[in-house]
């Protein structure tokens, strides 16, 4: 059989999607990537689809030239498979770091993803000419080291997620880098902490791959003084949690599948957007025309009937099937 033949899924997303709600086999959600130089996406990519496709992995990968990131669910029967086979597609993602979800036997993906992008995380530093070694990265620091920095008022904490992702969970008192995207980030974070750069800063985000490049982008810039939580916020409380060490993260972990997030501690940190009570339950405008991730109470969800605002609620029906 050709193999273009076979190198994308065939059946709806709405049939997968009600056969992996069906299935009652236990799933491992998990995630790892990996900087490292990729000659041909394009076969990497055919060669990866294939081999996780038969090992009935479902989830979102991206290649690039500059790497790998990928959020993955896959049977735990064949997670072993699974990630041997990863380990053999290439030297460099030989024993590569998988981080597990906090929560088992989770439904987090119905169908595999895998797509060639520009970069693994979009981050705008559009000039290759420059000297910018994104392998010259911050070190790596783990739980004990984490909570020991944690309360140490020297050390400058900042969160490299998107803002969305920062107010339902959070190190206390971190530095939020206001911004819905990477790139808008890296665009900001070198003026914003100019007045720390003799200071001890640690970088966090959920699973590393955001810091080990800003990391890389300060060094770049100047800054001596560069930490990042190995494994971003999953590991960091995995490994707290196996070592009965005190978890310094409150609120949730917000997660890019369809849960939308887990929960780490059982502080509410944020509020309604519509009645301001305290809720840290995040869902998308049901007005296609929107579609805004924001939070809502139940309350909220039955008065707006599931939507952000009076208007998107008035329009509901006549854009809800555009």
């Amino acid at each position: 059989m050709n193999n273009m033949s076979i190198l994308h899924n065939r059946i709806s997303n709405k049939e997968l999607k009600e056969r992996m709600i069906r299935d009652n086999g236990s799933r491992i959600t998990l995630s790892f990537y990996k900087y490292f130089n990729i000659e041909d996406t394009k076969a990497f990519r055919d060669l990866l689809w294939t081999g996780l496709t038969n090992l009935k992995v479902f989830g979102r990968i991206y290649i690039a030239n500059e790497g790998i990131n990928a959020q993955i669910s896959v049977p735990t029967p064949l997670y072993e498979s699974m990630r041997n086979y990863i380990y053999s597609l290439d030297k460099c993602l030989y024993k590569v770091h998988m981080n597990c979800s906090l929560e088992e036997n989770t439904k987090a993906f119905w169908v595999l993803r895998v797509k060639i992008r520009a970069n693994i995380v979009a981050d705008g530093i559009s000039d290759k000419n420059f000297n910018f070694d994104y392998n010259h990265v911050g070190t790596y620091i783990k739980a004990h080291t984490v909570n020991a920095m944690f309360k140490d008022p020297n050390v400058l904490f900042v969160d490299m997620r998107n803002s969305y992702e920062y107010e339902i969970g959070h190190f206390t008192n971190a530095l939020k880098i206001s911004a819905n995207t990477f790139r808008d980030q890296l665009a900001v974070l070198i003026n914003k902490l100019k007045e720390y750069k003799n200071k001890k800063i640690v970088l966090y985000c959920t699973g590393g791959i955001r810091c080990e490049k800003a990391t890389a982008w300060m060094i770049y810039n100047g800054f001596k003084k560069v930490y990042h939580i190995e494994g971003g916020i999953i590991e960091y409380v995995r490994c707290a949690r196996e070592h009965k060490l005190p978890v310094y993260f409150h609120g949730k972990m917000f997660v890019f599948d369809e849960r939308m997030s887990e929960r780490i501690s059982d502080e509410i940190i944020s509020n309604c957007y519509q009645c301001y009570c305290i809720c840290d339950r995040q869902v998308n405008c049901i007005n296609n025309k929107c579609h805004v991730l924001f939070i809502q109470c139940n309350k909220c969800a039955e008065t707006y009937n599931n939507c952000c605002s009076k208007l998107c609620k008035e329009n509901l029906y006549k854009y809800k099937f555009v």
